[in-house]
């Protein structure tokens, strides 16, 4: 399929490159292709799909089974060459005061004023004086990237990014502008600041600016500010557990909330899927009820009335303490009953990293854009859990019942231990690397670092050397997904992920084998294995 030169209508795909088992990047020759095919989609999805992510020059779409996914490219390569346009969107205003930092240097590299004094009402009549539309979204939840037919302000990126931008800065780069949503890192050029809220989880639709909407900048005078948001709290009820330790790192947990990823949220949700479903049917709970996710050593919790648990995941040393002092060890993969005032000890995991807690009856804690889970990338969802969290319980379904005792996992990766193999599709991108260090690639070996966490493990080993030259417009990725930076050096994307990156990805982990991946501890090997 291809663009009539004498047009300038969009067409549809150029071609497409298989991102994983149940994901596709359709490549596409200019961004009007992929913000009408977005549409198009939108309105008439692919069989079993749930994430519909536009970039530059891309447009990923990801199905819900692996089975699924050559109807779906045979579906959209088949389509009309012409895609039928998009309808309007909504039109936004955003009230700006144009006073940012880089508001001079805008000026001077969109040759619209040499002179500084000038440089604020020669970008306040540019900026103003066009329409923009919500190309699409990414980088964080809210973040609309905004494009124009008015190119006056096309401006490169900073040299270096700045380690903090302020939420509701007005920015521009490479073409686009945008708003930051909430304070981050960012290299994009600065020229004003906005108190309007572009993501509310309050609100039913939480982004202000959704792709395919129209957005107009209006300048004004008075300082801004934006208050923060109020989060339903996490006690409802009298019933409850409370937080004494919570270890390394612990938080809410469900299954995600997939389907947001075009307004730049991703999943989320338990690391170890089916660690999560384990407890919960351990338990009596539907298989999704939210659950705690923590990494042991000194995680502790204390019963304030008598309660059901079970803790799966990771192979950790149990122990019960009574309100007396007395103790009794507990294992994992079983129900456990605490009484009231009785305190739970999980030690440091002996294989694995992650584990989970689940509670008879499930945790009472409120819905945030339609999960429970924490989100550590993008802040969304509740809080991470505390020393004095109190934990709300609800109480059981009727009818419900404990499951039965199970074995501890097997093949539980351990620092110092066996080599993990992880199966993995090639693609993308993997033409952007030397045959020689992706053969180098697939004899080593690579350790976890330190420096993992729920967005992506990262590693250390035989560096991969890029063939192609030049930078990689952002593009969607998806859970599993190996992402190589310039050190070259893999990171593999978990739950928390970013929506789309900039790096080039050479392949992506297999579903049956992203729970291993999720329990990898620092220190642990892994090797990986090409699979169809």
């Amino acid at each position: 399929m291809t663009q009539d030169p004498t047009s300038s209508t969009p067409t549809g795909p150029t071609g497409y490159r298989r991102s994983s088992r149940r994901a596709v990047l359709f490549e596409f020759a200019d961004l009007e292709s992929v913000v009408t095919a977005q549409a198009n989609l939108a309105e008439r999805p692919v069989e079993g799909m749930v994430e519909l992510v536009a970039a530059a020059r891309t447009l990923l779409v990801e199905v819900d089974a692996a089975e699924k996914l050559q109807a779906a490219i045979d579906d959209v390569m088949s389509r009309a060459v012409v895609l039928r346009e998009a309808s309007e969107g909504k039109l936004v205003v955003v009230e700006t005061v144009y006073n940012g930092e880089d508001i001079a240097a805008v000026a001077r590299l969109a040759g619209l004023t040499e002179d500084p004094t000038a440089a604020r009402d020669a970008v306040i009549e540019a900026h103003t004086g066009t329409e923009w539309t919500a190309a699409f979204g990414g980088f964080a939840p809210g973040f609309a990237y905004l494009t124009s037919e008015d190119q006056r302000l096309t401006v490169p990126r900073l040299d270096s990014p700045r380690t903090e931008v302020p939420a509701g800065s007005v920015a521009l780069a490479d073409g686009f502008s945008a708003v930051y949503p909430r304070s981050s890192p960012g290299g994009w050029q600065l020229i004003g600041r906005t108190k309007a809220r572009l993501w509310d989880v309050t609100k039913e639709a939480p982004a202000l600016i959704q792709p395919g909407d129209r957005v107009q900048f209006k300048a004004i005078r008075e300082q801004v500010s934006i208050p923060p948001i109020k989060l339903p709290s996490f006690i409802r009820s009298a019933r409850h557990l409370e937080i004494r330790d919570p270890g390394v790192f612990a938080t809410i947990q469900d299954l995600g909330r997939p389907g947001l990823a075009r307004i730049g949220v991703t999943r989320s949700g338990a690391v170890d899927r089916w660690g999560l479903r384990r407890a919960n049917q351990l338990v009596g709970n539907e298989p999704g009820a939210a659950c705690v996710e923590f990494i042991g050593g000194t995680f502790r919790l204390a019963a304030r009335t008598d309660q059901v648990v079970a803790v799966t995941g990771a192979l950790v040393p149990i122990k019960i303490t009574t309100p007396d002092g007395r103790t009794r060890r507990a294992v994992t993969e079983a129900p456990l009953q605490l009484k009231q005032g009785d305190r739970l000890h999980v030690g440091a995991p002996e294989a694995g990293l992650r584990s989970y807690l689940a509670v008879r009856g499930g945790f009472d804690v409120a819905e945030i854009v339609g999960s429970r889970s924490t989100d550590t990338l993008s802040g969304v969802g509740p809080e991470r859990l505390v020393e004095g969290t109190r934990l709300a319980v609800l109480p059981p379904a009727p009818k419900s019942f404990v499951g039965d005792a199970g074995s501890p996992v097997e093949g539980l990766p351990a620092a110092g231990g066996e080599a993990t193999t992880l199966r993995i599709t090639l693609g993308p991108r993997q033409d952007w690397f030397t045959d020689e260090s992706l053969a180098a690639f697939l004899a080593g070996e690579y350790e976890v670092t330190q420096k993992s966490s729920r967005v992506g493990v990262r590693f250390t080993g035989p560096a991969l050397e890029r063939a192609a030259e030049g930078e990689l417009a952002s593009e969607g990725t998806v859970a599993g997904a190996l992402q190589i930076p310039k050190d070259g050096l893999p990171v593999l994307f978990l739950q928390d992920h970013p929506v789309t990156g900039g790096y080039p990805v050479l392949g992506a982990v297999i579903d049956e084998d992203l729970w291993i991946a999720g329990q990898l501890p620092p220190g642990a090997t892994v090797r990986f294995a090409v699979v169809d």
